[in-house]
Protein backbone atom coordinates (compact mmCIF):
# COMPACT_ATOMS: atom_id res chain seq x y z
CA UNK A 1 0.00 0.00 0.00
CA UNK A 2 3.24 2.34 0.52
CA UNK A 3 4.50 2.00 -2.79
CA UNK A 4 1.26 3.30 -4.91
CA UNK A 5 1.00 6.12 -2.12
CA UNK A 6 4.42 7.16 -2.52
CA UNK A 7 4.10 7.18 -6.51
CA UNK A 8 1.05 9.47 -6.10
CA UNK A 9 2.56 12.42 -3.68
CA UNK A 10 5.77 12.17 -6.18
CA UNK A 11 3.26 12.88 -9.31
CA UNK A 12 1.37 15.52 -7.08
CA UNK A 13 4.58 17.12 -6.25
CA UNK A 14 5.66 17.00 -9.77
CA UNK A 15 2.74 18.38 -11.20
CA UNK A 16 3.25 21.26 -8.28
CA UNK A 17 6.56 21.88 -9.20
CA UNK A 18 5.26 22.09 -13.36
CA UNK A 19 2.06 24.54 -12.61
CA UNK A 20 4.64 26.56 -10.47
CA UNK A 21 7.46 26.57 -13.56
CA UNK A 22 4.46 27.81 -15.79
CA UNK A 23 3.48 30.67 -13.83
CA UNK A 24 6.43 31.92 -12.95
CA UNK A 25 7.02 35.07 -15.38
CA UNK A 26 9.60 35.28 -18.18
CA UNK A 27 11.76 38.16 -16.88
CA UNK A 28 13.93 40.18 -19.06
CA UNK A 29 16.16 42.78 -18.37
CA UNK A 30 17.28 44.71 -21.53
CA UNK A 31 20.69 47.26 -21.23
CA UNK A 32 21.37 50.11 -23.54
CA UNK A 33 23.95 53.30 -23.21
CA UNK A 34 20.82 55.46 -24.14
CA UNK A 35 16.62 55.32 -23.84
CA UNK A 36 14.79 57.83 -25.96
CA UNK A 37 11.21 58.87 -25.54
CA UNK A 38 9.97 60.33 -28.44
CA UNK A 39 7.02 61.60 -26.91
CA UNK A 40 8.92 63.92 -24.67
CA UNK A 41 12.49 64.29 -26.17
CA UNK A 42 14.29 62.89 -23.21
CA UNK A 43 17.06 60.62 -22.67
CA UNK A 44 17.82 58.52 -20.18
CA UNK A 45 21.61 57.00 -19.67
CA UNK A 46 22.22 54.70 -19.18
CA UNK A 47 19.23 52.55 -19.25
CA UNK A 48 17.19 49.56 -18.44
CA UNK A 49 14.27 48.21 -19.40
CA UNK A 50 12.57 45.39 -16.85
CA UNK A 51 9.72 43.16 -19.12
CA UNK A 52 7.84 40.46 -17.58
CA UNK A 53 5.97 38.23 -19.78
CA UNK A 54 5.30 40.51 -23.02
CA UNK A 55 4.91 43.51 -20.63
CA UNK A 56 7.25 46.19 -19.08
CA UNK A 57 7.36 46.37 -15.92
CA UNK A 58 9.81 49.02 -14.76
CA UNK A 59 12.38 51.59 -16.64
CA UNK A 60 15.18 53.35 -15.18
CA UNK A 61 18.94 52.76 -14.69
CA UNK A 62 20.66 49.67 -14.77
CA UNK A 63 22.16 49.47 -11.53
CA UNK A 64 18.01 50.23 -10.13
CA UNK A 65 16.43 47.65 -11.85
CA UNK A 66 19.15 45.16 -11.13
CA UNK A 67 18.08 45.51 -7.96
CA UNK A 68 15.11 44.68 -8.65
CA UNK A 69 15.35 41.88 -10.83
CA UNK A 70 15.18 37.98 -9.92
CA UNK A 71 18.09 35.86 -9.87
CA UNK A 72 16.74 34.33 -12.66
CA UNK A 73 16.20 36.98 -14.76
CA UNK A 74 17.60 36.95 -18.58
CA UNK A 75 19.87 40.07 -19.20
CA UNK A 76 20.63 41.24 -22.61
CA UNK A 77 23.09 43.89 -23.05
CA UNK A 78 22.81 46.16 -26.08
CA UNK A 79 26.29 48.45 -25.35
CA UNK A 80 26.32 51.45 -26.75
CA UNK A 81 23.24 51.46 -28.45
CA UNK A 82 19.66 53.38 -28.30
CA UNK A 83 16.40 52.25 -26.98
CA UNK A 84 13.31 52.92 -28.70
CA UNK A 85 9.80 52.14 -28.39
CA UNK A 86 8.96 50.04 -31.60
CA UNK A 87 7.87 51.51 -34.80
CA UNK A 88 4.31 51.56 -36.18
CA UNK A 89 3.89 51.73 -39.44
CA UNK A 90 -0.15 53.37 -39.81
CA UNK A 91 -0.29 52.82 -43.42
CA UNK A 92 1.00 49.42 -45.05
CA UNK A 93 -0.16 47.19 -47.93
CA UNK A 94 0.99 43.68 -46.52
CA UNK A 95 -0.25 41.38 -48.42
CA UNK A 96 0.17 43.46 -52.22
CA UNK A 97 3.47 43.95 -53.90
CA UNK A 98 3.31 45.03 -56.88
CA UNK A 99 5.92 44.11 -59.40
CA UNK A 100 6.68 47.36 -62.00
CA UNK A 101 5.29 46.05 -65.79
CA UNK A 102 7.79 47.11 -69.09
CA UNK A 103 7.00 50.33 -70.44
CA UNK A 104 5.37 49.12 -72.71
CA UNK A 105 2.37 47.79 -70.27
CA UNK A 106 2.66 50.78 -68.90
CA UNK A 107 1.70 52.98 -71.38
CA UNK A 108 -1.27 50.72 -72.72
CA UNK A 109 -3.69 51.77 -70.35
CA UNK A 110 -4.96 53.96 -67.51
CA UNK A 111 -2.95 53.38 -63.73
CA UNK A 112 -0.69 51.03 -65.63
CA UNK A 113 2.28 50.80 -63.40
CA UNK A 114 -0.38 49.92 -60.73
CA UNK A 115 -3.18 48.20 -62.18
CA UNK A 116 -1.52 45.07 -63.71
CA UNK A 117 -0.13 44.29 -60.44
CA UNK A 118 -3.34 44.30 -58.57
CA UNK A 119 -4.86 42.46 -60.83
CA UNK A 120 -2.69 39.55 -60.42
CA UNK A 121 -2.75 39.88 -56.82
CA UNK A 122 -6.66 39.29 -56.93
CA UNK A 123 -6.26 36.64 -58.89
CA UNK A 124 -3.76 34.93 -56.59
CA UNK A 125 -5.86 31.94 -54.19
CA UNK A 126 -6.61 33.12 -50.98
CA UNK A 127 -4.13 30.93 -49.26
CA UNK A 128 -1.18 32.15 -51.93
CA UNK A 129 -2.17 36.08 -51.01
CA UNK A 130 -1.80 35.15 -47.22
CA UNK A 131 1.29 33.31 -47.36
CA UNK A 132 2.32 36.49 -49.26
CA UNK A 133 1.52 38.51 -46.69
CA UNK A 134 3.02 36.23 -44.03
CA UNK A 135 6.83 36.53 -45.44
CA UNK A 136 5.76 40.43 -45.58
CA UNK A 137 4.91 40.62 -42.51
CA UNK A 138 7.69 38.38 -41.08
CA UNK A 139 10.27 41.16 -43.02
CA UNK A 140 8.29 44.88 -41.73
CA UNK A 141 9.10 43.15 -37.98
CA UNK A 142 12.65 42.16 -38.72
CA UNK A 143 12.90 45.81 -39.90
CA UNK A 144 11.68 47.03 -36.63
CA UNK A 145 7.85 47.44 -37.10
CA UNK A 146 6.18 45.66 -34.32
CA UNK A 147 2.73 47.38 -34.78
CA UNK A 148 1.01 47.82 -38.74
CA UNK A 149 -2.09 49.30 -39.54
CA UNK A 150 -3.24 47.61 -42.97
CA UNK A 151 -5.14 49.61 -44.66
CA UNK A 152 -7.05 47.21 -47.88
CA UNK A 153 -5.38 45.45 -51.01
CA UNK A 154 -5.68 42.07 -48.79
CA UNK A 155 -8.62 40.12 -50.75
CA UNK A 156 -11.72 39.43 -48.49
CA UNK A 157 -10.24 39.21 -45.44
CA UNK A 158 -6.86 38.34 -46.33
CA UNK A 159 -5.42 40.50 -43.08
CA UNK A 160 -7.78 39.87 -40.94
CA UNK A 161 -6.69 36.23 -41.29
CA UNK A 162 -3.07 37.19 -40.75
CA UNK A 163 -3.82 39.45 -37.79
CA UNK A 164 -5.49 36.19 -36.10
CA UNK A 165 -2.69 34.10 -37.21
CA UNK A 166 0.01 36.82 -35.94
CA UNK A 167 -2.10 36.87 -32.74
CA UNK A 168 -1.98 33.18 -32.19
CA UNK A 169 1.65 32.61 -32.64
CA UNK A 170 1.58 30.69 -35.71
CA UNK A 171 3.25 33.12 -37.62
CA UNK A 172 6.12 35.97 -36.81
CA UNK A 173 4.60 39.80 -37.81
CA UNK A 174 3.84 42.80 -35.95
CA UNK A 175 0.33 43.75 -34.31
CA UNK A 176 -1.87 44.35 -36.94
CA UNK A 177 -5.02 46.38 -37.64
CA UNK A 178 -7.25 44.93 -40.05
CA UNK A 179 -9.61 46.57 -42.57
CA UNK A 180 -10.78 44.29 -44.76
CA UNK A 181 -12.01 45.43 -48.20
CA UNK A 182 -11.39 48.88 -48.86
CA UNK A 183 -14.93 51.08 -49.54
CA UNK A 184 -15.23 52.31 -53.59
CA UNK A 185 -17.11 54.37 -55.78
CA UNK A 186 -17.95 52.39 -59.24
CA UNK A 187 -15.15 52.49 -61.36
CA UNK A 188 -12.71 53.30 -58.77
CA UNK A 189 -9.04 51.74 -59.47
CA UNK A 190 -10.34 49.22 -61.88
CA UNK A 191 -11.80 50.27 -64.90
CA UNK A 192 -12.84 48.86 -68.32
CA UNK A 193 -13.35 45.11 -67.07
CA UNK A 194 -14.89 41.88 -69.37
CA UNK A 195 -18.36 42.55 -68.78
CA UNK A 196 -18.86 38.95 -68.01
CA UNK A 197 -16.56 38.98 -65.64
CA UNK A 198 -15.89 42.67 -63.83
CA UNK A 199 -18.19 42.40 -60.70
CA UNK A 200 -16.73 39.14 -59.25
CA UNK A 201 -13.15 40.21 -59.60
CA UNK A 202 -14.16 43.93 -57.94
CA UNK A 203 -15.52 42.34 -55.23
CA UNK A 204 -12.61 40.03 -54.25
CA UNK A 205 -10.89 43.42 -53.35
CA UNK A 206 -13.57 46.22 -52.79
CA UNK A 207 -16.58 46.54 -51.74
CA UNK A 208 -18.86 48.92 -53.88
CA UNK A 209 -21.02 52.30 -52.50
CA UNK A 210 -23.26 53.63 -54.88
CA UNK A 211 -26.03 55.20 -52.84
CA UNK A 212 -26.25 56.29 -48.85
CA UNK A 213 -28.27 53.34 -47.92
CA UNK A 214 -25.68 50.85 -49.62
CA UNK A 215 -22.83 52.77 -47.16
CA UNK A 216 -24.15 51.29 -44.28
CA UNK A 217 -24.21 47.64 -45.80
CA UNK A 218 -20.75 47.35 -47.03
CA UNK A 219 -19.59 48.90 -43.54
CA UNK A 220 -21.61 45.83 -41.86
CA UNK A 221 -20.49 43.55 -44.36
CA UNK A 222 -16.79 44.53 -43.66
CA UNK A 223 -17.79 44.17 -39.25
CA UNK A 224 -18.74 40.74 -40.52
CA UNK A 225 -15.44 39.60 -40.68
CA UNK A 226 -14.35 40.86 -37.59
CA UNK A 227 -11.93 44.03 -39.04
CA UNK A 228 -10.67 46.69 -36.72
CA UNK A 229 -11.17 49.58 -38.71
CA UNK A 230 -13.26 50.88 -41.98
CA UNK A 231 -11.16 52.08 -44.92
CA UNK A 232 -13.11 54.43 -47.41
CA UNK A 233 -11.38 56.17 -50.58
CA UNK A 234 -12.69 59.34 -51.88
CA UNK A 235 -11.49 60.76 -54.96
CA UNK A 236 -14.56 63.12 -56.04
CA UNK A 237 -16.40 60.29 -57.05
CA UNK A 238 -18.81 59.43 -53.83
CA UNK A 239 -21.20 62.12 -52.72
CA UNK A 240 -21.46 63.35 -49.10
CA UNK A 241 -24.16 61.92 -47.93
CA UNK A 242 -22.31 58.69 -49.10
CA UNK A 243 -19.31 59.82 -47.55
CA UNK A 244 -21.10 60.96 -44.28
CA UNK A 245 -22.95 57.38 -43.76
CA UNK A 246 -19.87 55.44 -43.76
CA UNK A 247 -18.19 57.15 -40.85
CA UNK A 248 -21.94 57.52 -39.04
CA UNK A 249 -22.01 53.35 -39.58
CA UNK A 250 -18.71 52.73 -38.84
CA UNK A 251 -18.71 55.18 -35.15
CA UNK A 252 -22.03 53.47 -34.08
CA UNK A 253 -19.64 50.18 -34.53
CA UNK A 254 -17.32 51.45 -32.87
CA UNK A 255 -14.84 51.72 -35.46
CA UNK A 256 -12.63 54.37 -36.70
CA UNK A 257 -12.27 55.58 -40.30
CA UNK A 258 -9.64 56.24 -42.44
CA UNK A 259 -10.18 58.39 -45.34
CA UNK A 260 -7.98 58.18 -48.88
CA UNK A 261 -8.23 61.52 -49.92
CA UNK A 262 -5.55 63.30 -51.62
CA UNK A 263 -7.85 66.43 -53.77
CA UNK A 264 -8.93 68.98 -51.52
CA UNK A 265 -13.18 68.74 -52.46
CA UNK A 266 -11.99 65.38 -51.46
CA UNK A 267 -10.16 66.02 -48.58
CA UNK A 268 -13.04 68.15 -47.70
CA UNK A 269 -15.74 65.89 -47.61
CA UNK A 270 -13.69 63.62 -45.22
CA UNK A 271 -13.54 66.28 -42.89
CA UNK A 272 -17.13 67.08 -43.14
CA UNK A 273 -17.97 63.09 -42.67
CA UNK A 274 -15.95 63.43 -39.65
CA UNK A 275 -13.45 61.18 -40.76
CA UNK A 276 -11.05 60.33 -38.05
CA UNK A 277 -7.28 60.10 -40.35
CA UNK A 278 -6.97 61.73 -43.43
CA UNK A 279 -4.51 59.85 -45.77
CA UNK A 280 -2.31 61.13 -47.94
CA UNK A 281 -3.90 64.30 -48.05
CA UNK A 282 -1.88 66.07 -50.99
CA UNK A 283 -3.73 68.76 -51.70
CA UNK A 284 -4.90 69.97 -48.38
CA UNK A 285 -5.26 73.97 -47.90
CA UNK A 286 -4.16 75.64 -44.76
CA UNK A 287 -7.89 76.40 -43.78
CA UNK A 288 -8.35 72.38 -44.18
CA UNK A 289 -5.91 72.12 -42.23
CA UNK A 290 -6.65 73.98 -39.18
CA UNK A 291 -10.52 72.49 -39.29
CA UNK A 292 -8.80 69.21 -39.03
CA UNK A 293 -6.34 70.79 -36.06
CA UNK A 294 -9.55 72.01 -34.36
CA UNK A 295 -11.96 68.80 -34.66
CA UNK A 296 -8.52 66.40 -33.49
CA UNK A 297 -8.31 64.48 -37.00
CA UNK A 298 -5.35 62.90 -37.85
CA UNK A 299 -3.50 63.97 -40.69
CA UNK A 300 -1.67 60.74 -42.02
CA UNK A 301 1.17 61.35 -44.27
CA UNK A 302 2.57 58.90 -46.95
CA UNK A 303 5.93 59.96 -48.04
CA UNK A 304 6.30 57.11 -51.09
CA UNK A 305 6.95 58.62 -54.00
CA UNK A 306 9.32 61.39 -52.37
CA UNK A 307 12.89 62.08 -52.61
CA UNK A 308 13.08 60.28 -56.09
CA UNK A 309 12.37 57.08 -54.21
CA UNK A 310 9.72 55.57 -56.98
CA UNK A 311 12.66 56.31 -59.81
CA UNK A 312 14.87 54.02 -57.86
CA UNK A 313 12.41 51.09 -57.77
CA UNK A 314 11.75 51.42 -61.62
CA UNK A 315 15.89 51.41 -62.14
CA UNK A 316 16.01 48.80 -60.36
CA UNK A 317 13.21 46.59 -61.77
CA UNK A 318 12.43 47.92 -65.19
CA UNK A 319 14.27 49.00 -68.58
CA UNK A 320 13.37 52.81 -69.06
CA UNK A 321 13.21 54.91 -72.37
CA UNK A 322 15.38 57.78 -72.19
CA UNK A 323 12.02 59.74 -72.82
CA UNK A 324 10.59 58.05 -69.71
CA UNK A 325 13.10 58.74 -67.50
CA UNK A 326 13.82 61.91 -68.06
CA UNK A 327 9.57 62.14 -67.29
CA UNK A 328 10.24 60.73 -64.20
CA UNK A 329 13.13 62.73 -63.21
CA UNK A 330 11.24 65.94 -63.49
CA UNK A 331 8.49 64.36 -61.94
CA UNK A 332 10.73 63.96 -58.70
CA UNK A 333 12.31 68.03 -58.80
CA UNK A 334 8.07 68.58 -58.88
CA UNK A 335 7.83 66.22 -56.08
CA UNK A 336 10.62 67.59 -53.79
CA UNK A 337 9.10 71.51 -53.84
CA UNK A 338 5.63 70.27 -53.31
CA UNK A 339 6.58 67.81 -50.31
CA UNK A 340 8.85 70.33 -48.50
CA UNK A 341 5.68 73.08 -49.41
CA UNK A 342 3.50 70.51 -47.59
CA UNK A 343 5.72 69.57 -44.88
CA UNK A 344 6.36 73.28 -43.81
CA UNK A 345 2.32 73.98 -43.62
CA UNK A 346 1.28 70.59 -41.80
CA UNK A 347 4.20 71.55 -39.00
CA UNK A 348 3.06 74.90 -38.45
CA UNK A 349 -0.61 74.17 -38.79
CA UNK A 350 -0.43 71.98 -35.43
CA UNK A 351 -2.74 69.44 -36.96
CA UNK A 352 -2.17 65.89 -35.47
CA UNK A 353 -0.07 63.82 -37.61
CA UNK A 354 1.39 60.57 -38.27
CA UNK A 355 3.42 58.76 -40.73
CA UNK A 356 3.17 55.69 -43.22
CA UNK A 357 4.69 53.73 -45.39
CA UNK A 358 2.31 53.29 -48.00
CA UNK A 359 4.68 50.45 -49.42
CA UNK A 360 2.76 48.19 -51.94
CA UNK A 361 5.98 48.03 -54.36
CA UNK A 362 8.11 44.87 -54.64
CA UNK A 363 11.39 47.08 -54.34
CA UNK A 364 14.17 44.81 -55.77
CA UNK A 365 17.33 44.03 -53.25
CA UNK A 366 15.23 45.10 -50.25
CA UNK A 367 13.30 43.40 -48.35
CA UNK A 368 9.68 45.00 -47.51
CA UNK A 369 10.62 46.29 -44.33
CA UNK A 370 14.05 47.67 -45.64
CA UNK A 371 11.54 49.35 -48.45
CA UNK A 372 8.99 50.80 -45.80
CA UNK A 373 11.87 52.36 -43.75
CA UNK A 374 13.01 54.22 -46.59
CA UNK A 375 10.21 57.12 -45.97
CA UNK A 376 12.22 58.00 -42.77
CA UNK A 377 14.43 59.73 -44.74
CA UNK A 378 12.15 60.90 -47.47
CA UNK A 379 10.38 62.98 -44.20
CA UNK A 380 14.09 63.91 -43.21
CA UNK A 381 14.70 65.45 -46.64
CA UNK A 382 11.09 67.15 -46.89
CA UNK A 383 12.39 69.54 -43.28
CA UNK A 384 10.22 67.28 -40.68
CA UNK A 385 12.61 67.09 -37.57
CA UNK A 386 14.16 63.97 -36.56
CA UNK A 387 12.18 63.80 -33.07
CA UNK A 388 8.94 64.42 -35.02
CA UNK A 389 9.20 62.07 -37.24
CA UNK A 390 10.34 59.36 -34.61
CA UNK A 391 7.01 61.10 -32.87
CA UNK A 392 5.22 60.11 -36.37
CA UNK A 393 5.75 56.68 -35.95
CA UNK A 394 5.65 56.03 -32.27
CA UNK A 395 3.16 57.77 -29.75
CA UNK A 396 1.44 59.73 -32.47
CA UNK A 397 0.81 56.50 -34.42
CA UNK A 398 -0.54 55.20 -31.20
CA UNK A 399 -3.09 57.44 -30.51
CA UNK A 400 -4.12 57.43 -34.31
CA UNK A 401 -4.75 54.22 -33.91
CA UNK A 402 -6.47 54.37 -30.61
CA UNK A 403 -3.81 52.15 -28.94
CA UNK A 404 -1.92 54.51 -26.93
CA UNK A 405 -2.36 52.50 -24.16
CA UNK A 406 -0.48 49.65 -25.59
CA UNK A 407 2.52 50.60 -27.50
CA UNK A 408 4.43 53.61 -28.88
CA UNK A 409 6.21 53.87 -26.05
CA UNK A 410 8.61 52.29 -23.80
CA UNK A 411 6.84 52.60 -20.46
CA UNK A 412 5.51 49.80 -17.46
CA UNK A 413 2.31 48.40 -18.26
CA UNK A 414 2.70 48.48 -22.02
CA UNK A 415 3.87 45.61 -24.29
CA UNK A 416 7.60 45.16 -24.41
CA UNK A 417 7.83 46.14 -28.55
CA UNK A 418 11.62 47.67 -28.26
CA UNK A 419 13.63 48.35 -31.17
CA UNK A 420 17.78 49.49 -31.16
CA UNK A 421 20.14 50.77 -33.71
CA UNK A 422 23.68 51.55 -33.07
CA UNK A 423 23.36 55.25 -33.59
CA UNK A 424 21.82 58.33 -32.18
CA UNK A 425 18.72 58.79 -34.49
CA UNK A 426 18.44 62.39 -33.32
CA UNK A 427 21.62 63.41 -35.20
CA UNK A 428 21.27 60.42 -38.31
CA UNK A 429 17.23 59.49 -38.54
CA UNK A 430 18.41 57.55 -41.11
CA UNK A 431 19.68 55.23 -38.55
CA UNK A 432 15.99 53.84 -38.59
CA UNK A 433 16.62 52.12 -41.86
CA UNK A 434 19.36 50.12 -39.92
CA UNK A 435 17.60 48.87 -36.87
CA UNK A 436 19.78 46.46 -35.27
CA UNK A 437 17.35 44.46 -32.05
CA UNK A 438 13.63 43.74 -32.25
CA UNK A 439 12.14 42.71 -29.30
CA UNK A 440 7.82 42.29 -29.68
CA UNK A 441 6.18 41.27 -26.75
CA UNK A 442 9.03 40.01 -24.81
CA UNK A 443 10.78 37.82 -27.03
CA UNK A 444 13.86 39.01 -29.29
CA UNK A 445 12.95 38.87 -33.26
CA UNK A 446 16.66 40.12 -34.12
CA UNK A 447 19.98 40.79 -31.93
CA UNK A 448 22.82 41.79 -33.83
CA UNK A 449 24.08 43.92 -31.01
CA UNK A 450 24.22 41.67 -28.04
CA UNK A 451 26.93 39.36 -27.01
CA UNK A 452 26.49 35.55 -27.71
Amino acid sequence: MRRPLLVTLLLALLATAQAAAQSAPVVTLVKAARLLDPRTGKVLTPAAVLVENDRISEVGSPSQLQAHAPAAVRTIDLGGATLLPGLIDSHSHLLLDVVVPPESEISRRSNGMFLPGLLLAITMSPGARVLLGAQLAREDLESGFTTVRNLGHSGIDGDVALRDAINAGRVPGPRMLATGRKLIAPGAYIQSLNAALAEPIVQQEFLTIDRPEQARQVVRANVFYAVDLIKIAIEDDLTPAEASAVVDEAHRQHLKVAVHAASTASIQMAIDAGADSIEHGNDVTDAQLKSMHDRGIFLDITPTFWGGSFTRILEASIVMSPAMKSREIAADDRTRQRSMSFMQRILKSGVKFAAGSDMCWAYPGKTRGEASALMFSHLREAGMPALDILRAVTSNAAEMLGWQDRVGAVEPGKFADLIAVAEDPIADIGALEQVRFVMKGGRVIRDDLSAH
